[in-house]
């Protein structure tokens, strides 16, 4: 596939940080620029484009709310959905909490309106909330993918960095996610830039972890069921290689894998390309692709394993409740 030097998007890149700082002065400076909800907003974003472990922590926040006992309900914009479809966020959201409202509105505003009037939520977890600045936020959370914490340095178009690193001084918590892939000395370094632009402030660890295997009859078993068998590792997501290397470290051996783009709309097509490549071996997806493979996957095909994935806090946690709790505090 032919690509553009990120040199010759250098000057694109210049136009479009300008506009961000204009955009960010505005809403620094000017009080009336951001609305705020009658009821607690909690934020969660990066300063990527790409996956950085947001919908796991989104679904870990939500499942913190729920048990003190909250009504919680996502707001998210429906990023790339299919016309007449739900977004694969919003699938992955609604399988992992069919009791939680989730309002898919680009108008953050009016979903938490929404939130409010017509679900009855006591507070709101913001899906990709950093750069949606309209909606105010009662804390803020930026996620640090530790496998690719600075999108190559460069802004778009030229790199992946929606904001420059100064932007994260907005943050009130920071996530380091994936530390248990990331290579020694990583999360030190990161941290370090963190508190260069950031200053002291809260610093989360968190470890992406396998929970169970699911089967299309809904059979569950664990994880550990992978070991010494050969399987087909399939995704869609923002950054395949941390999926496919859980999948290896529990079939203790290298996987084969195919790779579609991030938010990849299957088709036929794909299916008998995916079952062609897996013959008899289990083909192994994300709870994402699962949900856009089921109904296309043939009676007669390889089994077709959804690997859940959960975010671990591994350090940091006491402090992130903390800041949970000042926010939407307990009870019902």
């Amino acid at each position: 596939m032919f690509q553009v030097s990120p040199a010759l998007l250098a000057p694109l890149a210049m136009l479009y940080g300008g506009a961000i700082r204009a955009r960010n002065w505005y809403f620094d400076c000017v009080a009336s620029a951001a609305r705020h909800a009658t009821v607690p907003v909690i934020s969660v974003g990066n300063l990527t484009v790409g996956g950085t472990g947001k919908t796991p922590l989104v679904i870990e926040i939500v499942r913190r709310l729920v048990l003190s006992g909250r009504r919680p309900a996502i707001l998210t914009r429906g990023y790339k959905a299919a016309a007449g479809a739900p977004a694969d966020e919003v699938l992955e959201f609604s399988t992992a909490f069919p009791n939680v409202p989730v309002v898919v509105n680009a108008n953050r505003v009016a979903g938490a309106v929404t939130a409010q009037q017509k679900h009855r939520a006591n507070c709101l977890v913001l899906d990709d909330g950093f750069q949606h600045r309209r909606l105010h936020r009662d804390l803020d959370i930026v996620l640090i993918d530790a496998l690719n914490p600075w999108g190559g340095g460069r802004l778009l178009p030229a790199g992946r960095l929606r904001e420059p690193p100064s932007s994260l001084r907005r943050a009130d918590v920071f996530v380091i996610t994936r530390v248990n892939q990331a290579e020694h000395g990583a999360v030190a370094a990161i941290a370090g830039v963190l508190r260069h632009h950031a200053g002291d402030k809260p610093l989360v660890l968190a470890a992406l972890e396998a929970e169970s295997l699911t089967f299309p009859d809904a059979a569950s078993r664990p994880p550990t069921d992978i070991a010494g068998r050969p399987v087909l590792a399939v995704s869609g997501i923002g950054n395949p290689r941390t999926f496919e290397k859980l999948v290896e470290s529990l079939a203790g051996q290298p996987a084969e894998y195919l790779r579609f783009a991030d938010h990849h709309r299957y088709d036929p097509n794909d299916v008998a390309r995916i079952v062609a490549a897996a013959g008899d071996n289990w083909v192994v997806t994300t709870r994402k692709d699962w949900v856009k493979l089921c109904p296309l996957w043939p009676d007669r095909g390889p089994p077709l394993v959804r690997l859940d994935m959960k975010l671990t806090l591994t350090a940091g946690a006491p402090e992130f409740d903390a800041r949970l709790r000042a926010v939407c505090g307990t009870g019902s």
